[in-house]
């Protein structure tokens, strides 16, 4: 039993360090039918990208998830987490104004943050080129470094190595008192 749990631990550790060895994906690509803000604030960066669109959250989240979830047909694992709207000045840019924030992320990799604002109010509207638009995305890119998260990731594998050492050690010893005080196979 024991070799099981080793071989399948080593499979598991093989197939994470490969994972995280992967390349890293590109900045996303714009929205269907946005054209990109020449704002200056908003070219600051090359990791920082806005658009104006007619597309609303539901639309532009699903657009970036299918983007970041597949890169170069490789499928990475990718969760979407939401963050209230005033974190935007952190995460995004100070003065960002914002009705969501989601992030993107490959767990142990990279990920990319999409903030929309999408007017309520007339006083509010996007009026650019004469044309009103839905909503502006910001499509912010947090690149990671290769042997940064290898390391990390080998980390990770060491703790949960010694951690099961121990749980293991703990569980055996706990067997061996219960089979001494005869509470179990009798």
């Amino acid at each position: 039993m024991k070799s099981v749990v080793k071989y399948l631990f080593i499979l598991l550790a093989i197939i994470f360090i490969v994972y995280l060895s992967l390349p890293a994906p590109n900045f996303p690509s714009p929205l269907k039918d946005a054209i990109r803000s020449g704002e200056p604030a908003d070219l600051e960066t090359n990791l920082r990208r806005e658009y104006y669109t007619d597309m609303f959250r539901q639309d532009a989240m699903a657009h970036y998830k299918e983007e970041f979830m597949k890169v170069d047909s490789i499928l990475y694992p990718t969760y979407r987490l939401n963050y209230p709207p005033e974190e935007s000045y952190t995460k995004i840019r100070d003065q960002t104004r914002s009705t969501y924030l989601e992030e993107i992320v490959h767990p142990f990799r990279e990920s990319i943050y999409v903030n929309g604002f999408e007017p309520k109010l007339d006083k509010d509207k996007i009026l650019i080129d004469e044309k009103r638009w839905n909503s502006k995305v910001i499509v912010r890119y947090y690149p990671s470094n290769l042997i940064t998260r290898v390391l990390i990731g080998v980390l990770t594998l060491i703790i949960i190595y010694l951690v099961y050492q121990e749980w293991e050690k703990e569980f055996i010893g706990i067997i061996r008192y219960l089979k001494d005080k005869r509470w179990i196979f009798r």
